[in-house]
């Protein structure tokens, strides 16, 4: 692989606490990231052919709810999938004997109450793992985790990504051959790739815009990556899953109606309606960055003028300090600035605020969201950009959508879109199913 940049090895021991599986979440909280239990239960059903197949559902249930709980004790299970307890304890017990599940007495929450506190259970991390691989316009990062979430090892390399398509795809391949050694994963036990693109994807044919990325217009994105894993891949946005992270792991934890806006060289947004990612007919919604604010604003790449990104996006920000800051002025030097309280610099990144703001007062009144999130390289700028978009949604929006909005920044940082990845895999239930884990597909 050609080294265009700078690799950087990472392990999980370096990694923030924020990899681990979420124990804390309550089966309260699951339930309002998954829907109702009634909407959860409609969502596993599958009309049975028989006892045995009825009893497999059920496994996976519990396997699900564990996945997205991070740890459970049996009564807490019983609560998110409305199984009965007893039904709950024999398939804890029957998928313990099959390695998928074990005990984690060292972490038992204390009881005040009489009686002894109940045993969390968590997947076992032997059970399978999932790969997350994030291109961005200049890196690929790539991860690997087990099944609840736990990143185990994660590699990133700088790479001129949007107009080298295949030599990007081609170091993913090999990033994960080096990721799964670090982890000591056999690739047979990967049940599938999350793949996260900057770019519009066309959800029907798996392809991207011709405007946004012109060097992968036209290309199988995800069948491409994986005919080079052998492993089956998902594709989406990078603001789609940068706010199912978010969501699954971030800022966003416990909300079921979420806005994520990725400020960055472009701007996206990713929606979490009723606890599940919102792609439209065809995979396009979010596309706030080409929401046209200035009818005769500058030409946008997309082919249209004064869109969102050709005002509020880093390199229009850039351009408007470079007069008076210095030609060389950078994305790393202008948050600086901010954060220094050069004035200048404070007022461009506000009023890029209060342009995104704009457009999100719209999407509030259209949609309601609990939050929006905030993130991407621009989010580093902190309270001189939330400020400006909470300000415009208060002005613009109706009365009632902005008091039920909340405006947060995103926690999760540049590992966003990649930990996003891997929650689009370890979210799918049914790829357990079509992965073929031996645990599952063994005995009734």
């Amino acid at each position: 692989m050609r080294n265009s940049g700078k690799e950087r090895f990472l392990f999980a021991a370096d990694l923030p606490d924020i990899q681990g599986p979420v124990a804390e979440i309550q089966a309260e909280t699951c339930e309002s990231v998954l829907g109702t239990r009634q909407q959860h239960a409609e969502w596993m059903t599958v009309e049975p052919e028989s006892f045995g197949t009825t009893r497999e559902l059920n496994r996976l249930r519990v396997v699900d709810a564990l996945r997205r709980a991070g740890t459970a004790s049996r009564s807490d299970l019983a609560r998110t999938t409305g199984l009965s307890r007893t039904t709950v304890a024999s398939l804890v017990s029957d998928l313990q004997s099959r390695g998928l599940i074990v005990e984690q007495d060292s972490e038992r929450p204390r009881r005040t109450g009489p009686g002894r506190p109940p045993v969390l259970l968590r997947l076992d991390a032997a059970a399978g793992s999932a790969l997350g691989i994030d291109f961005g316009h200049r890196h690929v990062r790539v991860a690997v985790a087990d099944l609840s979430s736990s990143v185990l090892a994660e590699r990133f390399l700088e790479l001129d990504v949007d107009d080298a398509p295949e030599e990007s795809l081609d170091a993913a391949a090999e990033l994960v051959a080096e990721v799964l050694a670090d982890a000591g994963v056999d690739r047979s036990r990967v049940i599938g790739a999350g793949m996260a693109l900057a770019a519009p994807i066309d959800r029907h044919k798996g392809v991207l815009g011709s405007t946004v990325l012109p060097g992968w217009a036209g290309i199988q994105a995800g069948e491409e990556l994986s005919r080079r894993l052998e492993i089956p891949v998902e594709l989406d946005n990078d603001a789609n899953l940068g706010a199912l992270a978010e969501v699954s792991f971030g800022a966003g934890r416990g909300l079921a109606d979420v806005v994520y806006v990725m400020m960055s060289a472009g701007i996206g947004a990713g929606l979490v309606l009723g606890g599940r990612l919102y792609h439209g007919a065809s995979g396009t919604a979010g596309e706030l960055g080409h929401v046209q604010i200035r009818p005769d604003g500058a030409v946008c790449r997309c082919g249209s003028r004064g869109c969102l990104e050709t005002v509020a996006g880093t390199g229009p920000l850039l351009s408007l300090l470079r007069p008076t800051h210095g030609a060389e002025l950078t994305l790393h030097a202008l948050l600086e600035l901010v954060v220094d309280g050069d004035l200048p610099a404070r007022r461009v990144v506000n009023d890029a605020g209060r342009a995104v703001g704009r457009a999100l007062a719209d999407l509030c009144n259209y949609l309601n969201p609990a939050a929006v999130i905030v993130g991407g390289d621009l989010s580093l700028a902190g309270d001189s950009l939330l400020d400006g978009i909470r300000e415009a949604i208060d002005r613009y929006a109706l009365p009632g959508a902005a008091a039920a909005v909340e405006v947060r920044a995103a926690v999760l940082g540049e590992r966003a879109e990649v930990l996003g990845a891997l929650a689009l895999v370890i979210a799918d239930t049914e790829r357990l199913r079509t992965a073929g884990l031996a645990p599952l597909a063994s005995g009734r």
